[in-house]
């Protein structure tokens, strides 16, 4: 059987326009042979839809859209993923569920049975799950047809299950001779190599062809890969879309023919995933531009370096707000990285503002001693600047700091962490280092400086991260195993970290949830990262420390 793949990027709750992608994919499919066309995932919707599902008009529009693409085929048959309505209660109102359209009518539907509700997804918190799921009946062969998570359960790939039910098995067992997912599965680091090992060894498993078609885009917080593929009755790969863009593959389900998939190193991998968050989210949200504040730094640095491979340099502007404490190199440095990139950028010193601030609050202040309270006005006072542009401008105010910075509040409310979006906030320290290099390995686009200087917020005199934090090696070792690894403090100095440096680390992290509950959305790329998919109280009493 010919089939298409179709990876397009939907935008969640662009109903008509989304309807419009699907449509064209289709047209593309039947127009070069295609018996049968893939689309991601609810495509109609968007993914994830969240609580824009518990609006009755929404979930209308979606199933009228479906509707209307039945109608506009012909022989070549569409699968579409969709928004149902259950059929029994009680229990949730709607489904996730995908439609096989043919000839002008639904041939037939089907509805998701595991419902992820971990992490960053909650889809038990809206859809009613399918009890069961049977072949369908087309073009001669018996179709397995499942959403996502209905294929990622198989006891012989993975050692610990989420869910009693294996519904790619049950659909073999029921006869079906070809696998088929559409799926809308977000990228983090090593994503990708997992997603290809287990559909592999499904397919090879089953003795059945297995296609996955796969979302991409950004949509939030989530960024999707694409990636999509094909595996013969034998789990060889026979094909695979690109990664992080569309993509519109034709592939014959009886091929023997084998490929090795394409893999590029994980600073790559995140550099495109960066920039395609990045792009999708200032789009989507209706902007054209951004601005930034430059410090001279590695992190607005990168931040820069990404903002103009999403969005062209004349759509960039960064922003210069030295202070006293500002050293000249910082200044030179990010000259430099202007220049280099070739954005425009302005000089705003924060001096004279901060100053005046001083003096109104100096005699509330009298008898106590200048601390961070000064330091962290300078940080409020370029907050105020890059805002008053973000508004004149009509530009997305870019957020600079870290993960690591983010994780021990190494970050000023209403000051640095005023923005739009975070866009490093899941990419620790470390890892900036790495990716920063990445890009200049052909070109310095980067001054070297700001890789090799110490890191500092420059707020007073002579001042480095270091003075206030450990290491950054062994900060973001302890990051990794507590937030991402999920392990306890014991378990912590198990592992060789030193005790006192947990006990400092782990402190920090729980005390800050109260900052990062305010921080601006930012790009999920690993595993575990600061938002939706993490859900601390703030106003608890529970301490590893």
């Amino acid at each position: 059987m010919r089939i298409a793949l179709a990876q397009i990027n939907t935008t969640v709750g662009d109903v008509a326009g989304n309807e419009a992608k699907v449509l064209e994919a289709y047209r593309r499919g039947a127009a070069e042979g295609a018996q049968l066309v893939l689309v991601p995932e609810l495509a109609i919707t968007g993914y994830p839809p969240r609580d824009l599902l518990l609006s009755r008009g929404f979930v209308d529009a979606n199933l009228a859209a479906r509707d209307r693409l039945a109608c506009a085929t012909g022989a070549t048959g569409l699968v579409v993923g969709f928004v149902g309505r259950a059929d029994r209660g009680p229990g949730r109102a709607v489904t996730n569920a995908l439609a096989l359209l043919q000839s002008g009518r639904v041939q037939a539907t089907r509805t998701k049975s595991l419902l992820p509700t971990y992490d960053v997804f909650d889809e038990d918190r809206y859809f009613e799950p399918a009890e069961s799921n049977a072949p369908v009946e087309f073009g001669g062969r018996k179709l397995g047809l499942g959403i996502c998570e209905d294929f990622w359960n198989d006891e012989g790939f993975w050692r610990d299950r989420r869910y009693r039910r294996n519904p790619a098995a049950e659909l073999v067992q029921a006869g079906a001779d070809l696998l088929l997912n559409i799926s809308a599965s977000p990228w983090h680091l090593g994503k990708e190599r997992t997603r290809e090992q287990m559909l592999s060894s499904m397919a090879a498993k089953a003795a059945r062809p297995l296609l996955y078609c796969n979302l991409v885009g950004g949509n939030d917080e989530l960024v999707f890969d694409g990636t999509s593929l094909m595996f013969n009755a034998s789990g060889g790969l026979v094909a695979q879309g690109k990664s992080f863009a569309e993509d519109f593959l034709v592939v014959e389900t009886d091929s023997p023919a084998g490929i090795s998939a394409e893999e590029s190193c994980d600073e790559e991998q995140l550099f495109r995933a960066l920039v395609l968050g990045l792009r999708d989210y200032l789009h989507k949200c209706g902007f054209g531009s951004a601005v930034l504040g430059l410090s001279g730094g590695i992190d607005s640095a990168l931040t820069a370096v990404l903002a103009v491979e999403a969005l062209g340099r004349e759509n960039v502007l960064g922003v210069l707000l030295p202070s006293k404490f500002s050293s000249p190199g910082s200044i030179e440095d990010a000259r430099a990285l202007a220049q280099n990139l070739g954005i425009r950028h302005e000089v705003i010193p924060i001096e004279e503002p901060v100053e005046s601030v001083n003096a109104q609050l100096r005699p509330v202040f009298a008898g106590r001693p200048e601390d961070v309270t000064e330091e962290n006005l300078q940080a409020r006072m370029r907050g105020v600047m890059l805002m008053a542009l973000s508004n004149k401008l009509g530009a997305l105010l870019l957020t600079t700091g870290n993960k690591s910075e983010l994780a021990v509040g190494y970050c000023t409310l209403y000051g640095d962490m005023c923005g739009g979006l975070a866009v490093l906030s899941d990419v620790p320290k470390g890892m900036v280092y790495k990716l920063a290099r990445w890009i200049n390995r052909d070109r310095i686009l980067i001054p070297e400086a700001s890789l090799t200087k110490a890191p500092s917020a420059e707020l007073r005199a002579n001042q480095t991260d270091q003075d206030s934090l450990p290491p950054y090696e062994e900060l973001d070792a302890i990051l990794e195993d507590y937030v991402v690894r999920g392990l306890e403090v014991a378990e912590l100095c198990a592992a060789g970290h030193a005790p006192a440096s947990v006990r400092r680390v782990v402190g920090l992290i729980d005390r800050n949830e109260y900052k990062r509950r305010q921080a601006a959305p930012g790009l999920k790329v690993t595993s575990k990262a600061f938002g939706v998919g993490r859900r601390i109280p703030i106003a608890q009493r529970h301490r590893e420390v």
